[in-house]
């Protein structure tokens, strides 16, 4: 597959919907990288590694120097917002970041200014846009179109990719309207309110073979119309709702559990967030979005169906709460009611003291890095490969969302050895003790 892959020359754009919080720590992040203020930690693409081989032979390349992802230095950063302040503006009203590394990269920040939000505000009804598009859902996607066209040229861009970076969308199931791409292609033009806005987004750039990844737990790309244009266009899309704090607890300690067949009786969460999108998920119809998203972690990785003795009366209750006084660093408790041999009761409690948007600019990044590395691999539709950094994975219909973060990880690298013509690690290891007892036997 190496020889199919596209270099990564010249200039990405990478487009953010939404530059609140974690777009403008992504975008301030990277320009302190550049300057050499800072390092991208937490970034898989720029600190981690990837083992090729066999053990013997110690080759444990950065992911960066191993595969031809576009360098940090050759990102062109812009973005829709519903606001009008430029992203250093953003940023100091975001209060994720201290002021003093935001005004050392003051210029670089104050030139990105936001194009006008595609924007109903009966999809987040706790924000109220100043800075919007006017029109029918038909003209809004047309507009986003032409602020893509415009953008790339105006920045001498070779490629560019979106990544939803907005607030959570009030929760809503797919219907007739999103089943085919003709279905909604005319919903567009009859400024059908059942699609939604970032769902313009979406539709602007697969349209235009632009790949799409979804950081939010909105419907968005999962939606048969719009994997239909994926495929249409080759196009590589990925989602949703990137894998910061809790969740990220979740899918770290209970595939242990699991590994163990420890049994749980009860998860219990809560979070307080006092940041733009915790402002947002105070209204119960956008909380509900990002409650079917979360709940479903447990259940996809405990599969209670497989062990019901374990896991099939378990009860998992999640709580967000917004409280300004935190701004973006999200506290979250989460108390764990476990049982061990003969039934006998534990508990574990859990008490993470988070910054949300430092958590999620990293995997913004790597999402947009990948995507555009995928799109030049020949890559189109759901990129279940992606999963390792979103809650919610999307995958084919009718096939089971894998959450364990481990398992994530080697679909992760094993796809990439694969798109670069190296051997699949399986981690059996059982050749090394092989070799060694032929050795003794001759």
């Amino acid at each position: 597959m190496k020889s199919n892959i596209q270099p990564a020359e010249g200039k990405l754009g990478i487009l953010l919907p939404g530059l609140g919080a974690v777009a403008t720590t992504l975008i301030a992040g990277v320009a302190a990288v550049n300057k050499g203020i800072s390092q991208p930690i937490g970034s898989v693409t720029q600190m981690g590694n990837i083992r090729l081989g066999k053990r013997t032979e110690n080759r444990r390349p950065k992911i960066k120097d191993f595969v031809p992802l576009a360098n940090l230095t050759d990102i062109v950063f812009g973005g829709w917002d519903v606001f009008e302040d430029n992203v250093f503006e953003s940023a100091m009203n975001a209060k994720v970041l201290e002021p003093g590394l935001l005004y050392s990269i003051k210029a670089e920040l104050e030139a990105i200014k936001p194009m006008k939000a595609a924007f109903d505000h009966e999809y987040a009804k706790n924000l109220t846009g100043t800075y919007i598009k006017e029109g029918t859902r038909y003209e809004m996607a047309q507009a986003v179109m032409e602020d893509i066209k415009n953008f790339q040229t105006i920045n001498n861009c070779s490629r560019i990719v979106l990544v939803w970076c907005g607030s959570t969308e009030i929760y809503y199931e797919a219907s007739e309207i999103h089943s085919t791409l003709a279905k909604f292609e005319q919903a567009l033009l009859d400024d059908d309110k059942r699609i939604a806005p970032s769902m313009i987004y979406a539709y602007a750039a697969l349209k235009m073979g632009i790949p799409f990844a979804n950081g939010a737990p909105n419907l968005t790309v999962d939606i048969p119309a719009l994997i239909e244009l994926s495929k249409l266009t080759q196009t590589p899309i990925a989602g949703k709702d990137f894998k910061t704090g809790q969740t990220l607890m979740k899918t770290i300690l209970a595939p242990g559990l699991a590994a163990r067949a420890l049994g749980v009786n009860g998860w219990f969460s809560t979070n307080i967030l006092g940041n733009r999108d915790g402002l947002v998920l105070d209204d119960p119809d956008n909380f509900k979005t990002k409650e079917v998203s979360k709940l479903g972690v447990l259940e996809d990785i405990l599969r209670p169906e497989d062990s019901p003795e374990l896991y099939g009366d378990i009860y998992h209750k999640i709580r967000i709460n917004y409280y300004p006084p935190h701004g973006d660093n999200k506290e979250s408790w989460d108390n764990i009611d476990i049982f061990g041999w003969l039934g006998y009761k534990m508990q574990i409690k859990i008490n993470f003291l988070c910054r949300d948007s430092i958590l999620a600019a990293p995997i913004a990044l790597d999402l947009a890095l990948f995507i555009d590395f995928a799109k030049r691999a020949h890559m189109s539709g759901i990129q279940e490969w992606l999963s390792f950094y979103l809650k919610s994975p999307q995958t084919a219909p009718g096939l089971q969302a894998e959450n364990d973060i481990f398992k994530q990880l080697i679909k992760l690298e094993n796809t990439l050895r694969h798109l670069m013509g190296e051997d699949l690690i399986t981690h059996l290891g059982l050749d090394y003790y092989e070799d060694l007892v032929e050795d003794v036997i001759s």
